[in-house]
Order: C-alpha cells, then structure tokens, then sequence
C-alpha cells in the first residue's frame, strides 16, 4: 500500500479537546478512551536511571511503530507528545514538589490503527537493532479518563505546585469534585531545546462528584 494512500494524521489535532487549555483557568472536557504505549517507574524523574531509560525507550519503538505503520499500512502519523501519569500516598507531595515520594507510568498515544500485533512485532526488531533497557517495560495500555479539568501551565515543571495547589484546594472543592485517577501532564515543549520559562504542559486532573455534592448529579 502506498505511503500516501491516507493523509498524515496528528494526534493532538485530532483529539484537540483533550490536548489543548487555556492559561490561567480551568476547564472542564471528555477525554476519549485512548490507547498508549506505557512505562511504569517510581522515584524523582531527575535523578531515576529507570526514568531516563523509559522515556528512551518509548521515543524510539514509538518513532519505530510510526515508520512500520507507514510501510506496511500507508498510514502516517505525527509521534504524539510525551505524557505522565503521577500518583504518590499524599497528593500534597505533587504541591511540595517532594519527588522522590512519586510513582510515574510515561506515556505515548498511538493511533487507532496501531493494534498490539504490529507494536509487538516492531519490538521484536528494535530489539535486535537497538540498545534500549527500558523496552521490555513498553506496554500497550489503554486509558479512560472521562470527565477531567484541565489548564495549559506555561513555565518550569517546578512551578507547577502553585497551580496544583488551586486545582486541589480550590476549584475542586467549590465545583463539588474529587480526584478520578491520577494526575495526568502532556509536556508540549522539549525540554532539551526549550527554556524552562516556555515550556507548555497540559495539567490535567480525572473528576467525579465528591460524595455528598449536588454538582454534577
């Protein structure tokens, strides 16, 4: 099949609801059911070897996975950002930045016509080709979110305890929510070419109706 046969699709626009907020306020959106390729590690994302070779590993059996689909399917996609799913015992360690207290699962969305066959058939190849600790942690995992808020943070990852802070102990509690899941980031800009002061990530945070609450019923 050729390569041309459909037009190159990005996934950011063709969920743009879900990839995209505004700055300085809160918004509620439906986050689809997604399917990821996903690592789960534990630990300060800064200092974590487990961390660094993750996120390695899926840049390079997602880039992988894009150029097979491509050959094999005439089916071409833009390599979706990297994601984060962040929990801990205490939430308030995420308002602390207290790192090391986090567990992560890092995440890259694939598109639909991806299916578990063709993932694990190019890592079988990559195997052979590259050196990549971290593949054998790489799964194909699908999310469903539902009902989030979201808001674009624009600026260091370390800043974002401010604005967690208001999600936690603000807009939740006065809009009659509690958490869903766990925190969810989308990181928009690279942070080996971007200033910290520019760098864009989507915060994101899955709701429901806090026990007791008449909102949302």
């Amino acid at each position: 099949m050729a390569a041309d046969a459909h037009p190159k699709v990005d996934l950011k626009t063709l969920h743009r609801a879900s990839y995209t907020a505004p700055r300085g306020r809160f918004v509620e959106v439906d986050v689809p059911t997604l399917t990821y390729l996903a690592v789960d590690g534990e630990g300060d994302p800064n200092t974590s070897p487990a961390y660094t070779t993750a996120v390695e590993a899926l840049f390079g059996l997602s880039y992988a996975v894009k150029f097979a689909a491509r050959a094999r399917l005439g089916r071409d996609h833009v390599v979706a950002p990297l994601e984060g799913l962040w929990t801990a015992d205490d939430p308030g360690t995420f308002v602390r930045r207290e790192k090391d207290a986090w567990r992560w699962t890092m995440l890259i969305l694939q598109p639909d016509w991806v299916d578990a066959d063709l993932v694990d058939d190019v890592a079988r190849q990559v195997r052979t080709t590259k050196d990549l600790p971290g593949l054998d942690r790489v799964e194909r995992r699908t999310l469903t979110e539902g009902r989030c808020v979201q808001t674009l943070h624009v600026g260091s990852y370390d800043d974002e305890g401010p604005v967690l802070a208001e999600l936690h102990e603000e807009y939740l509690p006065t809009h009659g929510l509690t958490f869903a899941g766990p925190h969810h980031e989308i990181y928009l800009g690279d942070p080996r070419r971007t200033a910290p002061e520019r760098l864009r990530t989507v915060l994101r945070q899955p709701v429901r109706p806090a026990p007791g609450s008449s909102f949302g019923s």
